[in-house]
């Protein structure tokens, strides 16, 4: 699939790819946040926690708001009945868009057209084997057969193409995960019950990511054609988030921890 770096407008055939570091602290960045979460913020308890949650909402915001020519913090976001964000009030450009992150780094898809959704993880050592819990009886036969080598790239691959399918879906747990097979061989959606169609409907790519971490994006696509334009040379958008690394700097006090991770 070809990549496009322009700065173009998003189209119909276009998802933009977005990545920047949490690691990158500068106070100024919660002046872009909601004052939700600022609150959030404040009930992380470790200080790295807080600064990169701080990172992920302003680089989201600062993103989103390019597109839609608003100030960041003017931005208003909502979330669905099952957690999903998303632009409340009028959203003229019908934007799309998925957030992810992982220790140091986020990745954002915005879409003008499609419904998206995009998970990251970091590759490291599997505590248990868990595939069994969270994969269909396919998936999981599929990732038993390869070889010891291979099965924890194996293992996030087919995590994350599963996990950005029901991200880009919006319905969250709510579908068993044993309803729908993900090839492991390849980004592409093979069955979802009560939709004949859904192979068709759903493109699913595999995304350039650091070193250490494994990504995909699933979109709603309707058979059309689309590729991936990775937005990572953006020095005026992220000068912000990445051009001080003040890794120290405290910028509010916490009182809770960040999510679990499926390892």
């Amino acid at each position: 699939m070809p990549h496009d770096r322009d700065r173009d407008a998003t189209g119909p055939g276009i998802i933009d790819i977005w990545t920047w570091s949490l690691d990158a602290v500068d106070p100024d960045l919660a002046a872009m946040l909601s004052s939700e979460e600022i609150a959030r913020a404040s009930r992380f308890v470790q200080a790295r926690d807080c600064h990169r949650f701080i990172a992920g909402r302003a680089g989201l915001r600062r993103i989103l708001a390019r597109y839609l020519a608003v100030a960041p913090r003017r931005l208003g976001l909502t979330y669905n009945a099952f957690g999903k964000p998303q632009i409340a009030g009028s959203n003229r450009r019908q934007l799309h868009f998925n957030l992810s992150h992982t220790e140091t780094t986020a990745m954002l898809a915005v879409s003008d057209h499609y419904h998206v959704g995009i998970d990251i993880e970091t590759i490291k050592p599997l505590k248990e084997d868990i595939a069994g819990h969270f994969f269909s009886p396919k998936e999981y036969m599929t990732l038993k057969m390869l070889a010891p080598e291979a099965y924890i790239q194996g293992f996030y691959c087919l995590w994350t193409r599963k996990e950005a399918f029901l991200k880009a879906l919006g319905v969250g747990l709510s579908l068993p995960l044993d309803a729908f097979d993900i090839s492991i061989t390849a980004p592409q959606l093979e069955r979802l019950d009560g939709d004949a169609d859904a192979s068709i409907n759903w493109s699913l790519f595999d995304v350039d990511t650091p070193s250490g971490l494994v990504g995909t994006v699933a979109a709603l696509t309707v058979g059309n054609s689309v590729r991936l334009r990775y937005r990572t040379d953006e020095n005026d958008l992220l000068t912000g988030l990445v051009a001080r690394q003040r890794h120290n700097a405290p910028l509010l006090h916490r009182s809770d921890d960040s999510p679990a991770s499926p390892s």
